[in-house]
């Protein structure tokens, strides 16, 4: 069977007007940015593409933005920092010159057992971003590190290195989060993740989002500051994402659970456009037009998140998927369910489903990326395979009448595509199969069933809903629909609409999810709670509370 991988029977030449397409046919933009948002051979990262910068010259800490490090590998480390003495302005309070950045890793937080130390060139054309990878290191270990320009020096950052693949590793504690609107409220789930013993973050999607952000902070109502007018408007263009990047980068429960921890980030839609759907706007924007947005957005998304050089796009196109290990005991197989998905059916939204979400020519990953998961289901070894993706993969009915209405940009409104998606993993023996997932500001906990309107069928695996840092606001540990959500769904374990995240303990016998709630967002200190624990036994699916 052949899937249609991109929708669009014009895709290819819609990437290559993306590519060509004159600046004055697209959005309003100007000088070095119009110029980086339609090119397509920009210069890689270590290429000299402008005079250097005298460090003595930066006269205000360039650190504003904090350090981050991602994509934990066997001896390797990725670390991440961006120049920007003046993060609110376009150019960053830098001029368009190269800057030498001084880097440096070690085995205490003081740096008297520095392992390596070296140089990154922060470059114009990358927004003054720096992305090193640093190898040749001892598996499994924590390390520090911090980055230095003249006379400042960052704040220090704590990462660590993968265990080695063949490994036995008793346990693992990871912490999924998603969805962190600004103008929502404040990033508080992160100022307690910070302070959380995980070996890992993983970031589900919605990093950011395009919508415009008042002079206020939106539901924030700053009253000791007023933020630029510049934030005021939908992000479209490169310099738009940009600022965006640094306006939620300033934020100082972001930068410290960034500093604390190493990301693994995907995306969902609203870090570039929501509901977007490969190269399908929201609106009716033609398509060529809409993928030169993607572009800008695709590229300002891997400047400012810790991703390693494969995830450098080119153009409107980015490989994001990936794998990693964790030695024996977990593979993490990272989807991408935004770049290469068939349209949504049936105009999108929460619809009873038609015979369009079970055509078998409908994809959510497209057809390179399905064949890449279930290979690698084939291939592995680990004893929990964890899949990192963005929207609810498991069947949610939103009410008690049958028909029922499903959500067309879920998993629900792919229903071949899943049902593929679960073959595969049966035909690959995995026996510990755990989807963590964003999207939806509430945390849920599902049993994954062979049949879902059959309560009594097998049950899969487990799927664990992360809730949104801040978007939707403070919320209710029990929504209006919490009734008919719970009766409706009876794989459905776990239903609450406050802000936080999920932390999931993976060991040798079981794996243990808790809850984290803060009460509050739209005013800053709440203190955590976890609301829920459950566990799941290895070799016997189903979830159970704690």
């Amino acid at each position: 069977m052949t899937l249609d991988t991109h929708p669009s029977r014009h895709t290819a030449e819609l990437r290559a007007a993306a590519r060509h397409l004159g600046r004055r046919r697209f959005l309003t933009v100007t000088g070095a940015a119009a110029a980086l948002a339609f090119a397509v051979n920009l210069p890689t990262a270590g290429v000299a593409g402008a005079a250097e910068l005298d460090a003595a010259r930066i006269t205000d800490d360039p650190f504003t933005l904090g350090v981050a490090s991602g994509d934990p590998q066997p001896g390797s480390v990725l670390l991440w920092t961006r120049l920007a003495p003046a993060p609110f302005q376009p150019d960053g309070g830098l001029p368009a010159e190269r800057v030498t950045v001084h880097w440096e890793l070690a085995r205490d937080e003081n740096f008297r057992r520095t392992v390596r130390r070296g140089t990154a060139t922060a470059h114009p054309e990358f927004q003054h971003t720096v992305h090193v990878e640093v190898g040749r290191l001892d598996t499994d270990r924590v390390f520090y590190y911090r980055f230095r320009v003249g006379s400042w020096i960052s704040e220090t950052g704590r990462t660590r290195t993968a265990p080695a693949p063949g490994d036995r590793v008793l346990g693992l504690k990871l912490a999924a989060v998603s969805c962190q609107a600004y103008h929502d409220g404040y990033f508080t789930p992160y100022a307690h993740l910070a302070a959380d013993d995980v070996d890992v973050v993983l970031h589900l999607g919605d990093y950011l989002y395009e919508y415009a952000v008042s002079a206020a902070g939106g539901s924030r109502n700053y009253t000791d500051r007023t933020l630029p007018a510049l934030f005021n408007r939908e992000t479209l263009t490169l310099e738009d994402y940009r600022l965006r990047y640094a306006l939620y980068k300033s934020d100082p429960d972001l930068r410290a659970a960034h500093a604390a921890h190493p990301f693994v980030v995907t995306w969902d839609d609203h870090e570039t456009e929501n509901n977007y759907a490969d190269d399908i706007p929201e609106n009716s924007v033609p398509p060529e037009e809409f993928l030169l947005r993607r572009a800008s957005a695709y590229r300002a998304y891997w400047e400012h998140q810790p991703l390693r050089r494969p995830q450098l796009p080119e153009g409107p196109d980015m490989q994001l998927y990936r794998r990693l290990h964790w030695g024996r005991l977990a593979q993490f197989d990272v989807l991408d369910t935004r770049q290469y998905r068939s349209n949504q059916a049936q105009g999108d939204g929460a619809k009873v489903p038609g015979p369009e979400v079970d055509d078998p020519a409908r994809t959510m990953t497209g057809e390179t990326q399905e064949r890449w998961l279930l290979d690698g289901w084939q291939d592995s070894r680990a004893l929990w395979n964890v899949v990192p993706q963005q929207v609810v993969f498991s069947q949610r009915k939103f009410d008690l009448t049958e028909p029922s209405r499903v959500s067309m940009d879920a998993w629900d409104g792919y229903r071949a595509s899943r049902r593929r998606i679960l073959d595969g993993a049966e035909a690959a023996g995995v026996a510990n199969l755990m989807v963590l997932t964003g999207d939806v500001h509430v945390g849920y906990a599902f049993d994954i069933k062979d049949d879902f309107d059959d309560p009594a069928s097998r049950t899969r695996g487990t799927e664990i809903v992360a809730t949104s840092i801040s978007s939707g606001r403070d919320g209710a540990d029990k929504p209006a629909n919490w009734d008919t959500y719970m009766t409706a769904n009876p794989h459905l374990r776990f239903y609450n609409g406050r802000r936080g995240y999920v932390t999931v303990a993976l060991g040798e016998e079981l794996a243990r999810a808790d809850f984290k709630t803060v009460p509050y967002v739209t005013t800053p200190g709440a203190p955590v709670t976890t609301a829920a624990s459950f566990v799941t036994e290895a070799g016997e699916p189903g979830l159970k509370p704690a």
